[in-house]
């Protein structure tokens, strides 16, 4: 077990990781931008610590002059087993890789992707939290890490078309748009397959969804396996090549988003033969083009929570905002908005492990005392699914009260009534 962890880093520490473990100059800057270590003030959780079995692997089997330190006896002895356990809850517990602290590294290390490589020999390993474990077997078996299947997506569906009164399309041959979706959108959201609906068919949009490949999430990212990764990618791209859609949607969800869109080729070893683009990219777009005009904007005082992977690493920063702005007469930006945003606290597979509640809890207090600085809001917007999951269990154990809506779910509720008109 050992061997294969040890193997799979050093497998992992190419030229780049080479570069950031020589770079690091131990400043600390980081730490402060870790919201576990702002949460609890302990050094443990600051980023770079936690990839200590990388670094000691890498000093004995891969730094520069190691056989002529191994000489005076000046590198470190070998990973244990017991080490790579000790360490294994920094990885999982307390880093969702959200980015922020390689946004402040003076060095330009990139910590949030170092941790993700140090997962691939955990994840080889099967040194895994107990929550992420059964979210892969679960994609195994359904492609959802919560085992949503296919009848219990024609469920939800249903009902939605009970709602809307609108008949959403399901394994359409030849639809321009392959829509995916969360299995917590699915199952704790699923008015956001209405909204779609509504807003899909107000714009006149040729869709679907597929009961072969409706999940978005990608465990493998999470849990730090590329093999996996790979095959929920493929599954994706395999049914988007079948309906011979031209894009496939990405829905609000963070991580999906960076697996698919960004991650997605490098996985599979090849391009696309359709595009993707997040749901907001798609929204703003349609707005832009006056297909979902804006009619009676929301007047409640609304400020937006900006999802790490989709703002900070994926690069949707005005999308969002242009159609916050539409949509609502009150927008009011949280403290530190936009790319030096606060991580939610559960991305990164954190909000599937159990045994990182009580932590994960510290952590999301630190992003609620950033938005009772506004000195009170009647809603937070959070166009990423499992960020509002975190937000409702948050708020739960805080007991405190804010509702969390979707963007997707907003821009519906303040459709214009009128006739859409096509850009000129």
């Amino acid at each position: 077990m050992t061997n294969v962890a040890i193997t799979t880093l050093l497998n992992q520490t190419d030229s780049d990781i080479a570069a950031y473990l020589e770079a690091c100059v131990h400043c600390g800057e980081c730490a402060e931008a870790c919201q576990f270590y702002e949460s609890t003030r302990d050094p443990k959780y600051t980023p770079t610590f936690k990839l200590a079995p990388l670094v000691k692997a890498y000093k004995r089997h891969k730094a520069p002059l190691r056989g002529i330190k191994k000489i005076f006896g000046l590198v470190p002895d070998e990973v244990t087993e017991d080490e790579l356990r000790e360490w294994e809850p920094l990885i999982y517990d307390s880093c969702t890789m959200c980015g922020r602290c390689t946004l402040v590294c003076p060095m330009g290390i990139d910590i949030a992707g170092t941790i993700r490589k140090v997962r691939e020999g955990y994840a080889a390993a099967d040194i895994v939290p107990d929550g992420l474990k059964q979210a892969r077997v679960n994609v195994e078996k359904t492609s959802s890490p919560m085992g949503v299947t296919p009848k219990a997506l024609l469920a939800q569906i249903k009902h939605q078309e009970e709602d809307t009164g609108l008949k959403i399309p399901v394994d359409v041959q030849g639809a321009d748009y392959l829509a995916l979706f969360s299995s917590h959108e699915i199952m704790a959201s699923p008015e956001i397959i209405g909204a779609y609906a509504r807003i899909f068919a107000k714009a006149g949009l040729s869709w679907t969804i597929s009961t072969e490949a409706y999940e978005a999430t990608n465990v493998g990212v999470q849990i730090g396996s590329g093999p996996l990764a790979a095959k929920l990618v493929q599954r994706v791209v395999d049914e988007a090549e079948r309906l011979g859609v031209k894009y496939v949607i990405s829905p609000e969800c963070g991580h999906a988003y960076g697996a698919i869109r960004w991650a997605g080729p490098n996985l599979i070893g090849r391009t696309f033969d359709f595009e993707v683009l997040h749901i907001i990219e798609l929204l703003d777009r349609l707005r832009r083009d006056g297909l979902i005009p804006a009619g009676k904007k929301d007047e409640r005082r609304l400020t937006l929570h900006d999802p790490c992977q989709i703002v900070r690493r994926g690069g949707l920063l005005k999308e969002p905002r242009r159609l916050m702005d539409d949509a609502c007469s009150n927008f009011v930006e949280m403290p530190g908005a936009g790319i030096a945003n606060l991580c939610c606290g559960g991305g990164g597979g954190v909000s599937a492990n159990q045994r990182a509640e009580e932590l994960r809890t510290k952590a999301f207090g630190v992003k609620l005392d950033q938005i009772e600085k506004l000195g009170g809001v009647d809603a937070v917007v959070i166009p990423c699914a499992n960020c509002r999951g975190v937000f409702e269990d948050g708020l739960f154990d805080l007991d405190r009260e804010l509702e969390v809506i979707g963007l997707g779910e907003l821009v519906a509720e303040t459709l214009a009534d009128d006739p859409p008109k096509a850009a000129e």
